[in-house]
């Protein structure tokens, strides 16, 4: 898989130093435009900025500058992306706005972000029914959990782990019971429901037992 990161869930992710998990589960790619790395992360996440360049640098982080999207022949997609987005999300988070259409341009396929406010780019991104896949931080651990690459008690740690170290003040077992609503008893798009029972068929993962052992582990 490949994603867009929002400036956001770049700081959660690097203040707990578990921004390894986003490069392993994303394997196929982690790109950010620019203009997060040089205002955005400038303004609000000076404490990981050295951690974020030292990634950039080794290439585990792809830098998408205007010229590199001019070179691909997308740049004109992108612009078009912008705007479009910046008319549905407003000019107030010019950071989300970016990593939305990133996402959309290169084909990214996900945006991680930890924005789950009405109007804002996880929501949104649910009820227009847009192609991206957007997932929280919280998200990628129990996904990362229900592929095996981690166990139950390393999940709830890192979250707990990512959860303080930005004073989130989010619970794990809401964030279970959201996941459970958007992909299965509730959710806004059925492409998310036809994406999971593909993901655990692929996968031969038993989704249910997996989520039920997991919340087991929580209550214990």
């Amino acid at each position: 898989m490949k994603a867009s990161l929002d400036t956001n869930v770049m700081i959660h992710f690097y203040r707990a130093g578990k921004q390894d998990i986003l490069f392993a589960f994303f394997d196929k790619g982690v790109f950010i435009y620019e203009q997060i790395r040089t205002v955005e992360l400038e303004n609000h996440g000076q404490d990981v900025l050295t951690q974020i360049d030292a990634d950039i640098a080794a290439g585990k982080l792809e830098l998408y500058t205007d010229q590199k999207l001019r070179d691909l022949g997308v740049y004109k997609i992108f612009e078009y992306n912008v705007r479009e987005n910046r008319n549905l999300y407003g000019a107030g988070d010019l950071g989300e706005v970016y990593a939305i259409s990133l996402a959309q341009t290169p084909g990214a396929n996900s945006l991680v972000t930890d924005d789950t406010k009405q109007g804002g780019p996880y929501m949104s991104l649910l009820q227009f029914e847009d192609d991206i896949m957007p997932f929280t931080f919280a998200d990628v651990l129990i996904l990362r959990y229900l592929l095996g690459a981690a166990d139950g008690r390393q999940t709830i740690n890192d979250f707990h782990s990512i959860n303080m170290s930005s004073n989130l003040n989010w619970s794990f077992k809401s964030q279970m019971i959201k996941f459970v609503k958007r992909f299965f008893k509730d959710p806004y798009r059925k492409q998310d429901t036809v994406w999971i029972t593909g993901l655990a068929a692929e996968n031969n993962i038993n989704i249910k037992y997996r989520l039920s052992e997991l919340s087991r582990l929580l209550s214990s």
